[in-house]
């Protein structure tokens, strides 16, 4: 079978959308993993459960896609690290729950390291020459840190201010510190579908007056815009009349506008919406070609403002949002199709993210 170019033209009036292959073929799973999501920032977990000297926090990070084993710990100077939880030795698993430490000690040979992955000591190895070296140490990832979310990448190539800078830059007023993490109001959704296809779905307003009739209830869509960054885009919600909007301060770019929601995509699979209330984030999380878990985490600055306007219903709008996504995995399958086209006016952000897709493919 030949293989597929994915190539989408700079031109959206003249781009194809990507080749059904994408979205079908295990190889382009599988290739995504390395080419993509290794080589892009990652939520990793909230530093609510790292509030003392010597926490330690295993995680998983995308548990059965990149299935990379992390663990987080918060040293004697309360700095934070994000470090392989696989000991150096033989390749066992450190730490297995959250506890506080005064050092990482393997469970299978006793190796110890310092909680900035610093190799300390191992038992019966003096005969071995030419150790302790560096590759003993506990490999460390770069933290990013926003309020009480940490971010972490595999391979580090790309700095994070390039992914979350315009973000951070927009929302500069936003009070990041006073978000609270409900784990009573988050929920996982399994989505029938591959990933890119949810994320798709997401990038572009266009079918809001056709599958949302809450949300569409609530925002003025002919008001609604899409700005695009480096790895990420912006979607711009305006509230209706006597419906609940963000109180701008005047150093907001949007000041004297009357904005409901904030929906910024950072590329890959993350999905930052803001609302008066707070803030939901989204995390697509691919588990094969035909399904994709998507964690909505729920962190409230305002429980008096929670469920109001655009950032109400959210479980309904995802059920509308999954019912055309497993639509579509079930189209993209027909003989019939290849590629499509894109909406000049709607879909600038589906067309952005096809565009970063190809490029980290290659």
């Amino acid at each position: 079978m030949p293989q597929p170019r994915f190539s989408v033209s700079a031109d959206i009036s003249r781009a194809h959308t990507l080749h059904a292959d994408f979205y079908t073929r295990q190889e382009f799973f599988e290739s995504a993993k390395e080419k993509i999501f290794a080589h892009t920032w990652q939520f990793l977990h909230t530093t609510e459960s790292l509030k003392e000297p010597g926490s330690v926090m295993p995680v998983t990070l995308l548990p059965d896609f990149l299935n990379e084993p992390l663990v987080i710990t918060l040293d004697r100077q309360e700095n934070l690290h994000v470090l392989s939880n696989v000991c150096t030795h033989r390749g066992a698993l450190i730490a297995s729950k959250p506890c506080t430490l005064h050092e990482l000690r393997c469970p299978y040979h006793g190796r110890r390291f310092d909680l900035t992955g610093k190799f300390l000591s191992m038992p019966e190895f003096k005969e071995v020459q030419n150790f302790p070296t560096e590759a003993d140490n506990l490999h460390e990832l770069p933290a990013f840190v926003t309020g009480n979310l940490v971010f972490t990448i595999l391979q580090p190539k790309i700095e994070a201010n390039l992914f979350f800078g315009d973000m951070l830059q927009r929302m500069h007023w936003f009070n990041w510190q006073a978000l609270k993490y409900r784990p009573d109001l988050s929920k996982d959704y399994e989505v029938k579908a591959h990933w890119a296809l949810y994320c798709e779905n997401y990038l572009e307003g266009f079918h809001i007056p056709f599958v949302h009739a809450s949300l569409n209830r609530v925002i003025d869509f002919s008001e609604y815009r899409t700005e695009l960054f480096a790895y990420s885009s912006l979607q711009l919600g305006i509230a209706r009349a006597n419906e609940i909007a963000f109180d701008l301060p005047p150093s907001s770019a949007d000041y004297g506008k009357r904005v409901a929601g904030y929906y910024f995509f950072v590329f890959p699979n993350m999905m930052f919406n803001f609302y008066p209330w707070g803030l939901s984030l989204n995390i697509v999380k691919p588990v094969t070609p035909q399904k994709t878990i998507v964690s909505f985490l729920t962190f409230i600055s305002d429980d008096r403002k929670y469920n109001q306007g655009a950032g109400s219903g959210l479980h309904q709008v995802e059920l509308e949002d999954e019912a055309v996504v497993e639509s579509v995995q079930q189209g993209i399958r027909s003989r019939f199709y290849s590629t499509g086209r894109y909406s000049v006016k709607h879909e600038k952000g589906t067309h952005h993210f096809h565009r970063l897709i190809a490029s980290f493919l290659g």
